[in-house]
């Protein structure tokens, strides 16, 4: 099966389920699964809390940790995992997890084939919720270790066109959805996922515009898996 494509709401899988996880879990593992499971992703996302969008105040990348830190302890960073569990065809500098070339047959924001070669920005590792979104709708009175895990998540991470994805900024739902519309529902079922993993809230807009998603594929499954909530404690974050 092609990795991480258009209908494929398991691409972004791993071991541990979604639908129920409390704020606290604290046990999963980072191995990729192919499998889906849980609940609909429309009435997931009508489970979600609605509140009105924080301020920013205070938010920087520093307040997620270090960038690409190796929570899942498997000496590659989240970067590399992300490229290796992404890419097709992929070769290595140094071992088996600097990625130095690959291929993303199918962008799914931009459904256009890229070619990755490590030095330049073609390909970015795109957080699927935006860390300044995330700040913004809870992840601001967060433990450091939690924003930390959310940034590292894999079930947060999609390798994508590079000038697609700076395109959406940070964007939620109500902002911005993948140009590639054969993918939207992957996509959106993706960010419920991850918020309601987290419990993290939306915007009466957000929610009213991933419904308005989910009602075209209302048999979307949710996305499950990806790491713990909380990061080791050797990962520091301001």
């Amino acid at each position: 099966m092609t990795r991480l494509r258009v209908g494929a709401v398991t691409a972004v899988a791993m071991l541990v389920a979604v639908a129920g996880c409390k704020d606290g879990q604290n046990e999963g593992t980072s191995g990729p699964e192919r499998t889906g499971g849980g609940g609909a992703a429309l009435a997931a996302a009508d489970s979600l809390a609605v509140k009105g969008r924080a301020p920013k105040t205070g938010y920087s990348r520093d307040r997620f940790g270090t960038a690409w830190a190796d929570t899942d302890s498997n000496s590659c960073d989240t970067r590399d995992d992300i490229l290796k569990r992404d890419l097709d065809k992929v070769r290595f500098t140094g071992g088996s997890c600097k990625v130095s070339y690959g291929l993303l047959e199918h962008d799914p924001y931009s459904g256009k084939e890229i070619t990755y070669r490590r030095g330049r920005s073609q390909v970015d590792i795109d957080h699927v919720v935006a860390l300044s979104d995330a700040w913004q709708k809870g992840a601001k009175y967060w433990e450091p270790s939690k924003r930390i895990a959310l940034a590292n998540d894999p079930l947060n991470l999609l390798a994508v066109d590079a000038g697609t994805n700076r395109g959406k900024g940070d964007g939620d739902a109500a902002t911005w959805l993948p140009p590639n519309k054969a993918y939207r529902c992957t996509y959106v079922a993706a960010q419920v996922a991850v918020k309601k993993k987290y419990g993290l809230w939306v915007t009466a807009a957000e929610k009213a515009a991933m419904k308005k998603v989910l009602a075209g594929c209302p048999d979307q499954k949710l996305p499950t898996g990806g790491n713990p909530t909380r990061a080791p404690e050797r990962f520091q974050a301001r």
